[in-house]
């Protein structure tokens, strides 16, 4: 995570993950969209951190693209705390 964050330049987020996702794969946004569910705009304004994606959210695009949804629950969680100025490391596991 500490990686992510060093090319990034920040704090990792859904957005972040997502687009590195994309990148990695060289996958058009649209196909990526469609994939997830969602519009290529909606995927845009993720992407560049103009929408926020909920925890519930964060697990249905993880179970979507083969990922573990704990992760992604938890970089969601730490960016809605972020956003109302609380800055807190969290650590979710499955039970």
């Amino acid at each position: 995570m500490r990686l992510m964050e060093r090319i990034t330049g920040g704090p990792l987020t859904i957005g972040k993950i997502l687009w590195a996702l994309r990148k990695c794969d060289e996958i058009p946004q649209t196909t990526f969209a469609r994939k997830l569910g969602i519009s290529k705009q909606h995927l845009c304004d993720i992407e560049k951190g103009r929408k926020f994606v909920t925890p519930a959210r964060a697990a249905l695009f993880a179970k979507k693209l083969g990922h573990p949804p704990a992760y992604f629950i938890q970089i969601a969680l730490e960016e809605d705390l972020r956003h109302i100025g609380l800055k807190l490391s969290i650590k979710v596991e499955a039970a």
